[in-house]
């Protein structure tokens, strides 16, 4: 086993663990709602980055889930009935 011939220095080990520390991550705020967030990352609550809707928000996906849903729900009452099936919406995916 190997031992160490002398004690390490306090300043020897530190060097040696100066990339172990914490950083502090930068907060910025959006451009689009000025919420907080994180620099070069899509804005969590509006979903906008660099001033483009990237990412669809959570309100809008429940709106386009319950429009979906809805359709659905029409077809099904139409083909009980007998009638032909609406015309697909743009808010539905096959």
């Amino acid at each position: 086993m190997a031992v160490p011939k002398r004690k390490t220095s306090k300043g020897r080990g530190r060097r040696r663990r100066t990339h172990q520390v914490e950083h502090v991550k930068a907060i910025t705020h959006c451009g689009n709602c000025n919420g907080p967030l994180r620099t070069h990352q899509a804005c969590g609550a509006c979903g906008f980055y660099k001033g483009i809707k990237v990412l669809g928000t959570k309100a809008e996906r429940a709106i386009k889930r319950g429009q979906v849903l809805q359709v659905k729900e029409a077809r099904k009452a139409a083909a009980l009935e007998g009638k032909s099936a609406p015309e697909a919406t743009s808010t539905e995916k096959n």
